[in-house]
């Protein structure tokens, strides 16, 4: 529970931070998102350090299917585009590529 906590929050940092980049260099927004795009991308960075995994690696493989469908849901709920049923279909593919990764037994 802990990890996909982590996971969540460290998604909303990171779509935050590139977001705020986006708006600035695609939307034309001002230069002064920059700061907190930073800030957010370095809260990013230190959330996903607190999640249980025995290696980094592991951790950034499946929080990549997290990062996937909170950029959906960002998509959606921000953006106000909302995801069609090939996106929820990619989501649900890459949520379960990142289950495997988490639960898949060791040996």
């Amino acid at each position: 529970m802990r990890t996909a906590l982590f996971f969540v929050l460290a998604a909303f940092f990171e779509i935050a931070g590139c977001f705020a980049f986006w708006a600035v260099v695609r939307n034309g927004a001002s230069a002064l998102w920059l700061a907190p795009g930073a800030v957010s991308l370095v809260a990013f960075g230190a959330l996903l350090t607190q999640v249980d995994a025995s290696a980094a690696g592991r951790a950034f493989a499946a929080y990549g299917g997290v990062y996937v469908a909170a950029s959906l849901v960002w998509l959606w709920a921000v953006e106000g585009f909302r995801p069609d049923r090939w996106d929820l279909m990619g989501g649900a593919v890459c949520l379960a590529g990142a289950a495997l990764v988490v639960f898949g037994p060791r040996g």
